[in-house]
């Protein structure tokens, strides 16, 4: 059995504003390419990233995926113009505007490959929500991160139920009440950050270590077992719960997978999914 890694479509060819790069070992780096911007948001971007992490939903072999910005700039969060045109909108409009943020927010979410942040530069407003919303994020020490939306007279709503989830209620309400500015170390001290390098350098080293860590990992296992946490998480431990999990771990042990893995191991050889 082998997993080779789907086609992924480079979305250039889609939209000049988000591209993909992947590798046959299932490694994916989404960028954000509006550098000019320092990769600020528009609906446009929201479009173009939703739909690179829509494409992601369905490109089996697929382990990690990173999502960065060019230019050393992760984004600042909504593009100045974009705001200014949102002005006059009514509220139905702006609603309806809301809702590409949100949905896109929920597929970077739901990629069944573990997501992670690569942050360099400012991480503000949606530019944050992004990082809260992938399952792991690094960042350089000089990443800048604020939810600054109530000094315009706003709220974050739509990134709030990925923040919350990472940083948890209390330190959520503090950040989003003062819109204070707050760099990597404190990000790591929140919990928005899982670690901080030194440099460009440092973070890419990092990546790389990612890369060969899941590439000794079966693929679909990655998903179900990202799903796993994000159906479990809070969830009371009772007899349904456990003969949920009790069914889950029997359907892997007759997936493919779970059916060459243990072979493998019996045989002392490595797994057909392993670079």
């Amino acid at each position: 059995m082998t997993n080779p890694i789907a086609e992924v479509p480079d979305t250039d060819a889609m939209s000049p504003l988000v591209h993909i790069d992947s590798t046959e070992g299932g490694a994916v780096t989404v960028w954000i390419n509006r550098p000019a911007k320092k990769n600020a948001f528009d609906a446009a971007t929201i479009a173009a990233l939703h739909q690179a992490f829509e494409t992601l939903h369905g490109a089996e072999g697929v382990r990690i995926v990173f999502l960065r910005g060019v230019g050393g700039t992760f984004s600042a969060g909504a593009d100045l113009e974009w705001m200014a045109s949102a002005a006059d909108w009514s509220e139905d409009d702006n609603r309806d505007d809301a809702l590409g943020l949100a949905h896109m927010l929920k597929a970077l979410h739901d990629v069944p490959a573990l997501t992670v942040a690569l942050v360099e530069g400012p991480a503000f407003g949606g530019g944050a929500g992004l990082v809260a919303a992938c399952d792991h994020a690094l960042a350089t020490a000089d990443a800048k991160f604020a939810f600054s939306e109530v000094k315009l007279g706003l709220t974050p709503a739509t990134i709030s139920p990925y923040v919350i989830a990472a940083l948890g209620p209390r330190t959520a309400k503090l950040l989003f009440a003062t819109g204070r500015v707050f760099d990597a170390d404190a990000a790591w001290s929140y919990g928005l950050v899982d670690e901080v390098f030194d440099d460009a350098a440092g973070l890419e080293a990092a990546q790389d270590a990612l890369i060969e860590e899941v590439a000794a990992c079966a693929p679909g296992a990655i998903g179900d077992a990202k799903a796993l946490v994000n159906d479990l998480v809070d969830q009371k431990i009772d007899r349904g719960l456990i003969e949920e999990t009790a069914k889950r771990i029997a359907r892997r042990r007759v997936s493919d997978e779970g059916q060459e893995g243990v072979r493998a191991f019996l045989e002392r050889r490595k797994p057909s999914w392993t670079i």
